[in-house]
């Protein structure tokens, strides 16, 4: 199974999206993003797959976003495109690429609607929320 997830560890939901992958039994490909960050190909293939725009893929909370202006509605995908690629904390996480498509798994359940194979067991995100019954059932 060739699962990919662009992760950053220090973030709770790319935990629980990891975590939530690994309850199905898979042991997906992790790329640390921050360490590694995607090609300008890559990046633009993942937001294009995941369904967004470039815009919509960039992080504001906790970013340079503000002060290096990226709120600046003249700005095209191409300088949005430059400044996640030199910053790559702009860069959302996390993506994950499955053989059933691509998200942006934000909330981490997300992950599920790309992801259809069984869960193994019962799975609660790090904040205590239930998402996987004892059965491998999505609640809710």
């Amino acid at each position: 199974m060739d699962v990919t997830i662009y992760h950053n560890s220090a973030c709770g939901t790319s935990r629980n999206t990891l975590a939530l992958i690994r309850n199905a039994g898979i042991e997906p490909t992790v790329i640390e993003y921050l360490k590694t960050p995607p090609t300008r190909a890559v990046l633009q293939d993942l937001i294009t797959k995941a369904g967004l725009t470039v815009r919509e893929a960039i992080r504001q909370k906790g970013t340079p976003y503000a002060e290096l202006g990226l709120d600046d509605p003249t700005l095209s995908d191409d300088d949005l495109l430059d400044a996640m690629l030199e910053h790559p904390i702009l860069i959302n996480r996390p993506f994950v690429v499955t053989p059933w498509g691509v998200r942006l798994s934000r909330p981490s359940e997300v992950v599920l609607d790309i992801f259809p194979l069984p869960q193994k067991g019962p799975f609660a995100k790090e904040d205590g929320e239930q998402l996987i019954d004892a059965k491998g059932n999505r609640i809710a």
